[in-house]
């Protein structure tokens, strides 16, 4: 894992940027991860543009199975440490409600983790269908505004601009001229579960409790902890289609008619 004097080396960590490598990330490294490994059989043999890539370690997953891996994202250094990290995926900065590509270029979209970032959702999506050949895909994960946000239709986090109801996401992709082919759900698998019980409920809330009110990276985790979370792995997680309102994130596959 990544120590604390050499985070600043790897990306900046702002509090909600994913990074891999960071034991006190880990959990919600391996949460997203689970997702990508869940949809990379979408992306073999592809040409597929990850829309809002972040550090990078999606697109360079993706990149071991597809054809070719574009990477979009707004923010220049990202770009820069993505292009430096991984020599596989091409890089590029772009704003995602003007995607720098032809019409019907790319088999795939993935957008994990960022459309609740995105100030017009319908805009992006629009933009993604115009990308995407007829019949390809489009993959958006999201967290679940019912389980992420529940007291409020105003996010809590400042980086989210609007959070997804499965009802939600499921409208917005409609709209903007895409059949749903699947609309799951990220749970909390056996691993995780355990590690639930063991602290009160809720290995979110244990962590919560420790980065509440701390700048990135500064706050003191107790050891075992820290140790549990470090431990965590992308298959204590699961993704299926029950219970979908109570799921932690969203997981939809949408084809581009």
């Amino acid at each position: 894992m990544t120590t604390p004097a050499t985070r600043a080396e790897a990306l900046h960590l702002t509090g909600e940027r994913t990074v891999p490598g960071i034991a006190e990330e880990n959990y919600w490294f391996r949460r997203h991860e689970a997702a990508y490994q869940k949809l990379l059989p979408l992306c073999e043999g592809k040409t597929v543009l990850e829309a809002g890539c972040g550090e990078g370690y999606g697109a360079g997953l993706i990149a071991t199975v597809a054809e070719r891996v574009l990477a979009l994202d707004y923010d220049v250094l990202t770009t820069e440490h993505v292009a430096r990290r991984y020599a596989s995926v091409g890089v590029a900065r772009a704003n995602l409600v003007f995607l720098p590509l032809r019409d019907a270029s790319v088999d795939v979209v993935a957008n994990f983790q960022v459309i609740e970032h995105l100030w017009d959702q319908g805009a992006f999506l629009a933009e993604c269908r115009r990308v995407i050949a007829p019949g390809g895909r489009l993959i958006v994960t999201t967290p679940n505004r019912l389980t992420f946000t529940p007291d409020s239709d105003t996010p809590l986090n400042p980086f989210h601009t609007r959070e997804l109801a499965p009802s939600e996401l499921d409208g917005l992709l409609r709209e903007a001229g895409f059949e749903v082919e699947t609309l799951h759900g990220l749970h909390h698998g056996e691993g995780v579960a355990k590690l639930d019980a063991k602290y009160g409920g809720s290995i979110i809330d244990a962590q919560l409790d420790v980065v509440m009110g701390q700048l990135p990276g500064q706050a003191t985790w107790p050891a075992e902890l820290l140790a549990d979370v470090e431990s965590i792995q992308a298959s204590g997680f699961a993704i299926h289609g029950e219970d979908l309102d109570a799921s932690l994130d969203l997981v939809a596959v949408a084809v581009r008619a």
